[in-house]
């Protein structure tokens, strides 16, 4: 599979690390527990986006672009990881934020990813929960527009056809690390929420004909909406890399029982996911996103829904700079 046909910059530290859990695979009872570093890939603290504008923001140059206009939510990884690649390009970044927590303390408003997004010099524009962020995003592009700039708008997660590349090449890089150490891997699993991670990914693998099973744990939508966004978004990325009809609706398997009370709100499995990595293995997970995951992770192992010999990797996404805006409401005693 040649993806060096598609426009991409370098933005990320690539290979991630893939280090075994010792600690957690022992506490647990098995299985084998790996964690694919995604966490690492050192744009703005890192995280799973940077894989993605990197052919996001190729995109945005080839189009002559001098301004990048995407959206998140107030505590978004993707902006923040937005907002220092177009520093690092030199472009504008202007940044559409969905307030979608009630009553949100100081921290989360304040602190965690949008201090950097501020530090990083993004221009912030806010707005209510349930705004309809396309035809929003493509009102400030014209705006950006008609001032004489040139706007590229990258969506939410930067999860469309030319972002999932990013991780139909995580696929790649994945595989050729297990060849190299002469790791079976016998499941993945992976947070999952605007679908590009587990898009790009289930392109990848069914791409290189891998044959190993992958799990996204939902963060927001109820499974059926979750599974189809993701098949969807996977259908549109083989066919954009020559590869129509390679992935099945039945390739795309997601577990939504951990997202809790919604997007962005605490739960104490996450609380206590997040507290066990940090101890065990001196690892910091995020509340929305990888913690949840993780979560979700250790109650499905605990269930006994993994066979206790295998090996199984789990996709670290990132996002610790969250844990700051959250700060009030996790428990660390």
């Amino acid at each position: 599979m040649l993806l060096s046909r598609f426009p991409r910059v370098s933005l990320a530290h690539l290979p991630t690390p893939l280090e075994h859990l010792p600690r957690l695979s022992e506490h647990l009872g098995g299985p084998h527990i790996y964690v694919k570093r995604d966490d690492c890939t050192g744009l703005a603290t890192g995280g799973n986006k940077t894989r993605k504008l990197e052919f996001s923001m190729a995109a945005a140059l080839q189009q002559g672009a001098d301004t990048i206009v995407t959206v998140g939510a107030v505590q978004s990884n993707h902006v923040r990881q937005t907002a220092a690649a177009a520093c690092k390009l030199g472009l504008r970044c202007e940044v559409l934020l969905e307030h979608r927590i009630d009553e949100p303390s100081d921290d989360y408003l304040n602190s965690g990813n949008v201090l950097l997004d501020r530090i990083y010099g993004a221009n912030i524009r806010e707005y209510p929960d349930g705004t309809d962020f396309d035809a929003a995003m493509q009102t400030v592009a014209d705006d950006v527009n008609t001032a004489g700039g040139k706007a590229y708008i990258i969506p939410g997660g930067a999860s469309n056809h030319i972002g999932a590349l990013g991780y139909v090449n995580c696929a790649i890089e994945l595989l050729s690390q297990a060849n190299d150490s002469g790791l079976v891997i016998d499941h993945i699993v992976t947070a999952t929420g605007s679908a590009g991670t587990q898009g790009g990914l289930v392109v990848g693998l069914k791409a290189m004909n891998a044959n190993i099973p992958l799990l996204g744990i939902g963060v927001n939508a109820p499974q059926d909406k979750q599974e189809q966004k993701v098949f969807d978004l996977a259908c549109e990325t083989a066919d954009y890399i020559g590869a129509p009809g390679v992935v099945e609706r039945a390739d795309v398997v997601a577990n939504c029982d951990y997202v809790g009370d919604g997007y962005g709100i605490p739960t104490e499995a996450m609380n206590e996911a997040v507290i066990l990595l940090a101890r065990l293995e001196g690892l910091l997970f995020d509340p929305v996103y990888s913690g949840k995951a993780l979560a979700g992770l250790i109650d499905l192992v605990r269930k006994g829904h993994f066979d206790a010999a295998n090996n199984i990797i789990f996709l670290h996404t990132g996002g610790s700079a969250a844990l700051f805006a959250y700060a009030s409401q996790l428990k660390t005693d």
